[in-house]
């Protein structure tokens, strides 16, 4: 796997888990505050995408997650 999935794999699963401890409806909610981590998160989306900084993406180069080419529109 390339870093770009790893980021894409990461942001999902955060967005998912701070969406099922946050929304009262969900059989393992928290706190409505974890909504909160779910625009964190895509804040740092948005800021990525703009900026093309990214640290969760410098911290997988420095333990050797390969780069990859390839994103979704290019198959």
């Amino acid at each position: 796997m390339t870093v770009e999935r790893y980021i894409r794999l990461m942001a999902g699963f955060f967005v998912v888990l701070s969406l099922a401890l946050g929304v009262e409806g969900s059989p393992v909610f928290v706190n409505k505050w974890w909504l909160a981590f779910t625009a964190f998160v895509g804040l740092n989306l948005f800021q990525s995408g703009l900026t093309n900084f990214c640290p969760p993406g410098i911290l997988l180069k420095k333990l050797g997650v390969p780069e990859g080419g390839t994103s979704c529109g290019t198959r």
